[in-house]
């Protein structure tokens, strides 16, 4: 719902709702937030809240002394956890600079300005999402352990799932603040789950994934469990992926995915530190269902990106990306990719592509592709850049 300030003020006066939360990421996309009172509300909307940046990942080597939230009324939610009288809200926020600048590292905004992009090429990207995460259970001390709350296997059902009432929690919870989860099982990993969504337009999208690693870690510990998005939890068991699907047609409506997916294929090497960023990333690589070469297939299998058509529809799902990925900086790539592809008409490589090569087997091989391409020094900021390529 396209809420404005004067209808956040006016449903935070009329609801009782006591503490508003203002929600930013650092450059990796691990939320951050602060809670103001329903007094400095007007202040927010109008001149942004302050906040020192220094020891915030991504901001902390720049030249800013203070950053301010600006808080997009259009990402209202109620956390439904929290108290019905005194209840807390919560805002996705932008990035400004004293003077009143966007701040040029901020994911959010990097997104804006990629779907800005987009449309001033008449092309329409949305983003749906597949992600795979595992539950542990905490031990009598409340600490948390490696071991499986259940021992289920692939869309197994109770008694043997054990997490079909947490899905069904989360995917509630998640409704509630406005968001359409679309499908949810279990994972072929003991302990492991996967729920699925729709596709968002992609500002919308990353917003999403944001809120719903919250809503399962949050409902995980409520239940006393602990949610574990890591490529590898377990090294003898199945990795948690973030499956991507992705959308892409002109004005007139016309499927523009192909040339989407062959851009995608193409830059995909020197994307990948900012799709997989932590040393565990590669570790997942290769096993399981997981990709470890550049290809596609239109059989579902291990093959790096799935392509298929029902309905005169084609769907294109990357399945190389984890979820400790942040999903603005990704989506972002993901378009300027894709834009490529459709500008340059790529045809894909031929199916099952053996001489596709290998996706980077190492975090430094990953850092060291990036650092080589132009693509990438040309998209993103400097202070980003220095986040990851480390």
């Amino acid at each position: 719902m396209k809420y404005t300030p004067e209808d956040v003020m006016q449903y935070v006066k009329d609801e009782d709702a006591k503490f508003i939360r203002l929600a930013f990421r650092d450059a990796f996309g691990v939320q951050k937030n602060i809670s103001i009172m329903p007094g400095e509300l007007k202040k927010a909307f109008e001149e942004g809240i302050s906040i020192g940046a220094g020891e915030i990942a991504g901001f902390s080597a720049g030249e800013y002394g203070r950053l301010y939230l600006s808080p997009d009324p259009s990402t209202l939610s109620v956390l439904p956890w929290r108290p019905d009288s005194g209840r807390v809200v919560r805002m996705f926020c932008d990035l400004y600079t004293q003077d009143g600048a966007p701040v040029e590292e901020d994911t959010r905004r990097i997104l804006q300005k990629a779907v800005e992009k987009a449309d001033a090429a008449g092309v329409d990207f949305r983003f749906g999402s597949s992600s795979e995460f595992y539950l542990f259970k905490k031990d009598d001390e409340g600490n948390d352990t490696r071991i499986p709350y259940d021992h289920a296997g692939y869309m197994d059902i109770a008694p043997l799932d054990r997490g079909e009432n947490i899905r069904r929690e989360i995917c509630l919870t998640i409704e509630q603040m406005g968001l359409k989860p679309e499908r949810s099982h279990h994972e072929r990993g003991p302990g492991q789950n996967e729920i699925d969504f729709h596709y968002g337009r992609p500002l919308k999208a990353a917003d999403q994934m944001t809120t719903f690693k919250m809503v399962v870690q949050t409902v995980a510990d409520r239940n006393g469990l602990v949610a574990d998005f890591s490529p590898v939890p377990l090294p003898d068991a199945p990795g948690n992926g973030y499956h991507i699907n992705i959308y892409a047609v002109d004005r007139e409506g016309n499927d523009l995915c192909r040339y989407a997916a062959a851009g995608i294929i193409e830059k995909i090497r020197e994307m990948t530190i900012f799709l997989n960023p932590a040393d565990g990333s590669y570790a997942r690589f290769g096993t399981g269902n997981a990709p470890e070469r550049v290809n596609w297939s239109s059989n579902d299998g291990s093959e790096m990106v799935h392509i298929s058509t029902h309905l005169d529809k084609t769907r294109v799902e990357l399945r190389s990306p984890d979820a400790l990925s942040n999903p603005y900086l990704v989506y972002a790539l993901l378009i300027h990719a894709g834009l490529y592809g459709i500008e340059k008409k790529l045809d894909l490589p031929k199916e099952m592509d053996a001489e596709g090569g290998l996706l980077p087997q190492s975090r430094k091989e990953a850092v060291r592709a990036a650092m080589e391409s132009e693509f990438i020094h040309t998209l993103l900021p400097e202070g980003l850049l220095k986040c990851y390529l480390v």
